[in-house]
């Protein structure tokens, strides 16, 4: 059988339940056929009731004529969205809302060298849901005979019958009655296409609002909201969405009473249409009036800021007179041991200059969600409609491996996006199938089902956190602030339908086995049976694939479970899905019907947009990891719903506050926020131990270290929770920034600033490019040049370069006094028309595999390739061209995820994490050959960045100084003299004061604080030394670094949720903390015994000797205590090592050890 995806005859393509056009495919329009009508009305008299018992039919096994496609449009073949002067009398509602309810049910596939088709699809999975916006939905049959497809239906699910006899049409048997005799199959009247023959409640926000699908406007505008101007409404840079009395009076003539102060003339503000007005001079500002910002700076106590930069500058001169006393005062004994000592504790001084210049100005920031609401979301003169003015958000998951990245785990975090407080017309949700995988499409589908349930259930009784999973093992009071009487029934049917759907999804992998081993055997059975009827040799081996089968009997385009020639993990077609259409832009309130399994009355069951996307991947071709994912989306979404903003998640990361959105986009549309590139939330975890034992948390990185910066230039990008403006991912410049002075070239290296320029920016070509590819101008031959370079800049799609400038208008802040590059109020409030099948077809040309061949994605537009670690680098770009970033701290965390709390886990996320940073340092993208855009101190943490991984060769030796120093017995200094003890007593009397201070600016905890120290150790001695050398080979040797996806999975014991914290797996990546912790304890017991059998005993040496050994070990303690186990349950293998570095010490000891008794009693060492 042929699948969506599998090769087959170019341009042969058919339909099931339909007779062939009678005036050919070509005259059709939409279809062409390669079936006979006998052949196709045979397939459809044959039942598929056997196969829903658990048989399988040749109708749902064997037929080549099973799955349907759609050519996309051209000019001699235009789908029902353009230009159709064959078709008379179509009504442009029913062709809008026809249109989404025919992409939303069908499946896109296609590629490089592939033709694009489209598969609609029975069903998606096992079940069938019934939501309005879900693909696959329930609903009445055809009424045409021999047609056994969906009856067209509007968003509210009531039936949308062209004629006034309501005969039950579909979408492409009205199609044919209209090319044909133009009547009703049911009346045998001609169809008429009435004024407003569908209106309910006449309301004015009806699609038929929309331009229709046919006429001659840019399909581009017609699609995205686009400014409309309101006649008679006076706009200017100090519109506020309040109701301004004052404006009123002049705008309306209108008076309230005796004793006005200005009364307009008869002619109104000019006089009848002049400048100037005759009877009063120039329109007044009326909004001079001071305006609540969305956001304040909240700066750090000056009590506490003061003195911790004092103490930094204190301890930055002790560091100073301590190095150069140490190299005054070198030791004569064991110069080999003091110089190797220097040289750490001089990288270890420049390291922590590094770490700390950064932290000098941290901040705190707050936002007002009720100014927000009261400027987007309430009516006023300039949106009498009250409709919200806020722009969309993209919000992108990214999952590649359903084995590693459980799928109940990305659907939950699917859910608790649809459940967003956001305005639901302006939010859109797309997931990304790396690994094309049918488990994910089906997790999805089931998922999207789930949320007609779910996300009016938590509109109705405001629930938080809005991930199910989580919602539902909270502890506590379940009725705590809840109002409804019906809470507690609605609450218990909700989590009945919930372990149902847990149920449903963790048996997907078994269901899609049973399922796909069945067709299989009938595959081979039906084959077996060709081949004897043929006369062929039976011995002959049949090849038959081994495909993976959807819900609805046709092969899968993705991913199979045993891979197949473009059925592979790195070989498969581009697949795009849209499993919950567009929303309606008015409220869609639900109803108290007995199917509903809550009562939903007065409630919103509008859903947002969600859609499943898997990019084309052939061999040849390198992907790019999540980086190459990432721009797949922005290239998909930008041709589908172009929201200005886009956030991005990890699957394992979920919006634990509804509200989250709202408070970035305080940020973005408040004053100056069109300087923003992106709004970087913490990143805060569950599942971790109580005592944080590997430093999961990572507070202080979360908390000090981001809201330092943020008083800089702004935090960098950590790879998820971070919403960002669509345009800056373009690679466009900031609409305005500052050159730095002469001061600051002084203080970064840089040369002085040259003279200005007659020549444009590379910001001003791109934008000159873009507007003469849309609105085919240019200004001079400059432009005319640049315009042509677009696509090897963007790619060659036109729809894409055309959605650039529609998504920098969105994104900017509204009109107001002293807001530079903004746009007027209620620009965004016109709703934008449904999908239609042409957009599907480029999104899915957009996401091909050649697409981003010889263009800038990757290199300066998108996520940028090359590293491991694309999150920093991609952040560290957008600060170069001079964009700021925000820190966004809410009170109650925004988005929660999940952290390996295993310790090999967590060493190769932190390798990974290393690894990029060390190939950051050796590429262009180091800090030191930034531009002069980027901040002094910002600079300084970028370049900490790229250094902390080789501060781990200084951290090795000086781990295993103080061992040496008790085997030799000699120290790093010849004597332990007054000065040395004040020096150290003064740095760690200051770092511990420090950190006093920092926990206090910054909310965390002395435990915490202490748990990164240990694990700083931990990492650097193991994951951050590997990094260095696999960097190293990647650099000099061209030796490519394998990246390891990091399991969010559970342990074993589910009854446990730490039971993954006690697994120990064996990796190489321990040997060098095992080996110094063994050389430090067995260090420590010679330097006792010798000293206690000495003649002339050092105790002094001994002291600082087995103090350093003990810091170190403490240091180690979390590290030992996971190798540990659970019940002291330790792999053999830590006992082999253990046992074969105490036999190789000993040896080592005894070689070495001195012949006389003269220089036993002095404890020198000489090499061998």
């Amino acid at each position: 059988m042929a699948s969506p995806g599998s090769a087959g005859a170019s341009g042969l393509f058919s339909r099931r339940g339909e007779a062939e056009c009678a005036n050919g495919g070509a005259e059709c329009g939409w279809w062409l056929s390669s079936c006979e009508e006998d052949l196709e009305r045979e397939v459809y008299n044959l039942s598929r009731d056997e196969s829903e018992m658990g048989a399988v039919t040749d109708s749902e096994m064997g037929s080549d004529y099973l799955y349907t496609v759609q050519i996309p449009a051209t000019p001699d073949n235009q789908v029902m969205g353009s230009s159709r002067d064959n078709i008379r009398g179509m009504d442009p509602v029913i062709a809008g809302k026809s249109e989404q309810q025919f992409v939303s049910s069908t499946i896109f596939t296609g590629g490089f060298k592939n033709q694009t088709r489209g598969h609609t699809l029975d069903k998606m999975m096992e079940g069938e849901g019934n939501h309005l916006q879900l693909a696959g939905a329930r609903g009445p049959t055809c009424a045409c005979d021999g047609c056994d497809g969906k009856a067209m239906r509007d968003e509210r699910g009531e039936d949308v019958t062209p004629c006034d006899c309501h005969f039950k049409i579909c979408r492409d048997c009205y199609i044919d009655a209209l090319n044909g005799s133009g009547k009703c199959p049911g009346c045998k009247l001609e169809y008429t296409v009435a004024d407003d023959p569908f209106s309910q409640n006449g309301s004015e926000t009806d699609m038929r609002a929309l331009p229709p699908p046919g006429d001659d406007s840019s399909r581009l505008e017609r699609r995205l909201s686009l400014l409309k101007t309101k006649p008679g409404m006076i706009v200017s840079n100090g519109s506020s969405t309040d109701f301004d009395h004052a404006r009123w009076l002049y705008q309306t003539k209108g008076t309230y009473g005796y004793g006005n102060a200005v009364w307009p003339g008869d002619q109104g503000h000019d006089g009848g249409g002049g400048n100037n007005p005759p009877n009063m001079g120039a329109l007044p500002e009326f909004n001079d009036k001071v305006r609540r910002p969305l956001t304040r700076k909240v700066s750090i106590s000056t009590a506490i800021l003061s003195p911790y930069r004092l103490i930094v500058l204190i301890r930055m001169v002790v560091l100073a007179l301590f190095l150069m006393w140490r190299v005054n005062h070198p030791n004569n004994d064991a110069i080999w041991l003091w110089g190797m000592s220097v040289v750490c504790e001089i990288w270890f001084a420049f390291s922590w200059i590094l770490d700390q210049l950064p932290k000098l100005c941290p901040i705190n920031r707050l936002t007002d969600l009720s100014v927000l609401k009261e400027r987007f979301d309430t009516p006023s003169p300039e949106n009498p409609s009250g409709r919200s003015d806020l722009p969309g958000i993209d919000i992108f998951v990214s999952t590649a491996d359903p084995e590693k990245e459980p799928p109940l785990t990305t659907a939950n975090t699917i859910l608790s996006i649809l459940a967003s407080e956001y305005p639901l017309e302006k939010l859109a949700c797309y997931l990304s199938d790396d690994g094309g995988a049918l488990l994910s499409f089906e997790a999805l589908a089931e998922a999207a089902s789930f949320a007609r349930i779910w996300i009016p259930f938590c509109r109705k009784h405001n629930i938080e956190p809005r991930n199910p999973e989580t919602y539902f093992v909270l502890k506590g009071d379940p009725t705590k602030n809840k109002v409804r009487s019906d809470f507690v029934k609605d609450r218990r049917k909700v989590k009945r339908e919930y372990d149902e759907f847990k149920v449903r999804v963790n048996g997907l992998p078994d269901s899609i086995r049973r399922r796909s081993d069945a067709y299989n055997a009938h595959e081979e059975i039906r084959a077996k049976r060709q081949q004897m009827e043929s006369g062929s040799d039976p011995s002959e081996p049949l090849n038959i694939p081994k495909a993976t089968w959807m819900a609805d009997g046709t092969h899968w385009p993705g991913t199979w479970s045993q891979s197949g020639r473009e059925h592979g993990r790195g070989d498969h077609a581009g697949i795009i899905q849209v499993m919950l259409a567009p929303p309606t832009a008015e409220p869609l309130m639900g109803s108290s019907d007995e199917e509903n399994i809550i009562d939903t009355t007065d409630v919103d069951i509008r859903l947002p947009m969600l859609v499943y996307m898997s990019r084309e991947k052939r061999p040849g071709y390198d992907h790019n990891k999540k980086a190459g994912a990432m721009n797949a989306l922005v290239r998909t979404s930008a041709v589908m719903s172009n929201g200005p903003f886009i956030l991005n998640l990890d699957c394992d990361h979920y919006i634990f506050n509804s509200l989250a959105l709202r408070e970035a986009m305080c940020f973005f549309m408040d004053k100056g926020g069109d300087r923003l590139a992106y709004v970087q939330f913490p990143q805060r975890f569950e599942g971790v131990d109580p005592n944080d034992r590997y430093a999961n948390h990572n507070t202080v990185f979360f908390d000090v270290n981001m809201r330092a910066l943020d008083g800089l230039q702004g935090p960098v990008y950590v790879g998820t929770g971070c919403v960002f403006r669509r345009i800056a991912l373009y690679g466009f410049d900031p609409p305005r920034f500052r050159e730095r002075s002469c001061c600051y070239s002084l203080c970064c290296g840089c040369c002085e600033p040259k003279k200005p320029k007659m020549k444009k920016t590379r910001s001003q070509k791109r934008a000159s490019e873009v507007t003469g590819l849309t609105e085919n101008i240019t200004s001079d031959d400059d432009d005319d040049i640049e315009a042509t370079m677009l696509p090897k800049r963007y790619g060659a799609s036109a729809v894409f370069a055309a959605s650039i400038p529609v998504a920098e208008f969105q994104g900017r802040p509204l009109a107001d006094k002293g807001v530079l590059n903004s746009r007027p109020a209620g620009a965004l409030t016109v709703p934008r028309e449904p999908l239609d099948a042409e957009t599907v077809a480029e999104a899915i040309n957009v996401v091909s595999c050649f697409y981003e061949d010889k263009t800038e994605w990757g290199g300066r537009v998108g996520w940028i390739y090359g590293s491991v670690t694309e999150d920093v680098v991609t952040g560290f770009r957008m600060h170069n061209r001079g964009w700021r970033s925000i820190y966004c701290v809410t009170k109650r965390d925004a988005f929660r995820g999940t952290a390996p709390i295993n310790l090999t886990d967590r060493l190769h996320q932190v390798l990974r994490w290393a690894t990029g940073s060390v190939e950051i340092f050796f590429s262009r993208n180091n800090a030191l050959l930034a531009s002069s855009r980027l901040k002094f101190l910002q600079r300084i943490a970028y370049l900490n960045v790229g250094i902390y991984p080789f501060t781990s060769i200084f951290l090795l030796v000086y781990c295993f100084l103080p061992a040496l120093s008790l085997y030799t017995g000699q120290f790093i200094v010849q004597n332990l003299n007054l000065s040395f003890l004040i020096y150290l007593l003064t740095i760690t009397i200051t770092l511990f004061a420090l950190a006093v201070l920092e926990v206090k600016w910054s909310g965390i905890s002395l435990e915490e604080w202490w748990r990164n120290e240990q694990f700083w150790v931990i990492g650097g001695t193991s994951a951050h030394l590997a990094a260095v050398f696999q960097g190293l080979l990647k650099v000099m040797a061209g030796v490519d670094i394998s990246f390891t996806l990091t399991s969010k999975s559970a342990g074993e014991d589910e009854d446990d949720i730490y039971a993954d914290l006690y697994i120990v797996k064996w990796s190489s990546l321990y040997i060098p903390p095992i080996t110094i912790g063994l050389t430090n304890m067995v260090a420590i017991a010679v330097g006792i015994s010798r000293t206690i059998y000495a003649t002339n005993p050092e105790w002094s040496k001994l002291l600082g000797g087995v103090f350093f050994s003990l810091w170190v070990l403490l240091h180690l303690y979390p590290f030992f205590k996971g190798l540990m186990g659970k019940g002291g349950k330790t792999p053999t293998i830590v006992f082999v090592w253990a046992g074969l570095l105490s036999v190789i010490i000993s040896l080592l000891w005894v070689y070495i050890s001195p012949s006389n008794d003269s220089t036993a009693a002095s404890g020198g060492f000489t090499f061998p």
